[in-house]
């Protein structure tokens, strides 16, 4: 088969170690480069879809020219940076044991005060988006990971093998993606975005590639009949469920990665989790409580509270969270609470200590707590559109408790809710005092409707979603309107420039070094200047109109002018002067010219023709 002259190849490059790379890390060297090409190749056109939209929506010129330009530096250096990111894993697998990727923003925790002010706050972003995804990546894919690691330290016996200098880490296709994107010539908010959507493609397709990598070893007779990665530490293996199932968890571990026991994600009692038997929302739910149990940095937010004290189950809980939804409708300023907050008052028991939750509700309070931590952290939302959605988190904490559907995959209408509102406020701004503000108010109105209207009728968000996008669509065509209008406007400028242009340029060129009757060169300069522009633009200058005009005024110049003088010159003005003149009439008659102004134009046309033949009269004969 003819080799593809864009595709990278792995196999071309030696290693620099002292031992040749055994045949079955090469064969996944090459098949993993195929592949992680395919992906940077839907990266880069998904981005360039994502750039537009955030331009579209950008609410400055100097915001939309910041996507602009990003969706140039992009496509113009697309190649260079796949390019960048496959030779970087490749490299990985030829120095395998000695390449070191790139450094772990981890290491900042080492780093004094002094040395941190150093860091460039822009590369310090870089950084923590690098970290963040390459974090990720290992919990969500920490089983396949970690087998690939084994069969790849299995090949590779006398190698010492971290676990982030296995070839294809997160730390190494990270580590290539930081330094591809490194070189990119433009602003840091939208290298950001480029990373945030690097961040989203690479978290939903690593694992199918995760999956191949593996099944490319076992094809290849690398521990075929292992199935699952032995664990680390027996601190790591998931306890007995059958007593975890009733128990409830004591407020100490609200918002705590350690707690022990999901057996009540199978016995969930009231408000829709008792039927879930399997499926995607059960499978949902469920991957995500294990991620947040292993987030070992997930500090305790509410009070501590021994765990025999009160008790409230889902069905009191949401009674209160019914009531503090009602206070939340209060709250006025860009200052809003935040979830962990608000819900010290709702958890606290009669004699004041704080009241213990089932484990579900906790995981859910966590769950719904993280979707806003992201919305409400986004540097692009504004202070008052984020103080105008963080009021929805009572609410939306409510529809979390009680709908079975809400963490499935497929989306849910409060969650499409919550993206569209977001996403509609990115690039918002304040609009001057007396200036009306439409996004606002249609924002300001769905966060009241919800905090009034809703109780248990989830059907309210199907219905405020329909709203709101058809509001969207309703400004993203009427924006599209203006912006049409602009460029229609710009054109005709631009083209009523260039027909004075013409027209201008071709009446100097025809009159300069002519001696032509005062009034008739102010005439050709207004008037007549004036029905060539209009010639010019309805018909172009390719058509037969645009040469019939430039002869014309060819004519008129030479009719009071006549260059060069000899014995037929008379007779030719003579035949020639009434055809001009009423061609004339019916060129400044055609743009609506004044008639008077016209009629004056006429007469000292004809003056100057009569000026001509008493000039041709009495100069002397030119000899025969």
């Amino acid at each position: 088969m003819k080799q593809d002259n864009k595709v990278v190849s792995f196999s071309g490059q030696k290693p620099f170690s002292r031992f040749d790379l055994p045949s079955a890390l090469v064969r996944l060297r090459d098949t993993s480069g195929q592949s992680l090409k395919g992906v940077l190749g839907r990266f880069f056109e998904r981005a360039d879809d994502a750039l537009f939209e955030l331009a579209d929506r950008a609410g400055s010129n100097k915001d939309q020219t910041v996507y602009f330009d990003a969706m140039r530096e992009l496509r113009l250096r697309r190649k260079a940076m796949a390019v960048s990111v496959l030779q970087y894993v490749s490299q990985a697998f030829n120095d395998i044991g000695k390449f070191r990727p790139r450094q772990s923003g981890g290491a900042l925790d080492k780093v004094d005060q002094d040395s941190l002010s150093l860091v460039e706050h822009s590369d310090l972003e870089q950084q923590v988006a690098i970290d963040n995804l390459i974090n990720k990546l290992r919990n969500r894919y920490q089983g396949a990971i970690q087998l690939l690691s084994l069969r790849v330290n299995h090949l590779v016996p006398g190698v010492e093998l971290a676990d982030n200098q296995m070839p294809l880490s997160p730390e190494v296709i990270c580590g290539g993606l930081a330094e591809a994107c490194a070189d990119l010539d433009i602003d840091i908010r939208a290298k950001l975005v480029v990373l945030k959507l690097f961040d989203r493609l690479l978290v939903d397709t690593l694992g199918d590639f995760y999956q191949e990598a593996n099944r490319t070893l076992i094809s290849e007779g690398i521990l075929p009949d292992v199935k699952r990665a032995p664990s680390r530490s027996a601190a790591g293996a998931a306890p007995s469920t059958s007593s975890a199932a009733s128990a409830p968890v004591p407020p100490s571990s609200v918002r705590h990665g350690s707690v022990e026991g999901t057996g009540e994600l199978n016995n969930r009692q009231n408000y829709g989790y008792d039927q879930i038997q399997g499926g995607a929302s059960h499978a949902t739910f469920t991957e995500l409580s294990e991620l947040l149990h292993q987030r070992s940095n997930f500090q305790a937010a509410i009070g501590p509270g021994a765990a025999g004290e009160a008790y409230l189950d889902t069905e009191r809980l949401m009674a209160r969270l019914s009531e503090a939804q009602v206070a939340s409708g209060q709250w006025g300023g860009v200052e809003v609470p935040t979830l962990d907050q608000q819900l010290q008052s709702v958890l606290k028991a009669a004699d004041g200590q704080t009241a213990s939750i089932g484990q579900v509700d906790n995981d859910v309070i966590n769950l719904v707590s993280m979707l806003f931590d992201f919305i409400l952290e986004d540097r692009q939302l504004h202070p008052v559109m984020k103080a105008l959605i963080g009021r929805l988190q009572i609410p939306v904490l409510k529809v979390a408790l009680s709908d079975k559907n809400f963490f499935n995959r497929g989306g849910h209408p409060v969650r499409k809710l919550l993206n569209e509102l977001a996403l509609s406020a990115i690039g918002w701004s304040e609009k001057r005092l007396g200036q009306r503000d439409p996004l606002r108010e249609k924002i300001e109105s769905v966060v009241d409707r919800v905090l009034s209207e809703f109780t248990n009728n989830v059907s309210l968000f199907d219905e405020l979603l329909k709203d709101f996008s058809h509001f969207t669509d309703l400004d993203r065509r009427r924006r599209e309107l203006v912006e049409q209008r602009l460029r229609d406007a710009e054109e005709g400028r631009a083209r009523q420039e260039r027909a004075c242009h013409v027209a201008e340029s071709l009446v100097t060129d025809l009159s300069s070094d002519r001696d032509i009757p005062e009034p008739v060169l102010e005439m050709l300069n207004e008037a007549w200047t004036k029905y060539l522009q209009w010639v010019v633009l309805r018909e172009g200058e390719d058509g037969e109109r645009w040469a019939d005009a430039r002869e014309l005024t060819g004519h008129l110049v030479w009719s009071v002018d006549p260059q060069p003088v000899d014995d037929t010159t008379r007779s030719a003005l003579l035949r020639a002067i009434p055809a001009i003149v009423d061609d004339f009439r019916v060129a400044l008659q055609e743009i609506s010219w004044d008639p008077f102004a016209t009629d004056t134009a006429v007469r000292d046309l004809e003056l100057a023709h009569v000026d001509v033949f008493q000039r041709l009269a009495t100069a002397p004969s030119r000899p025969g």
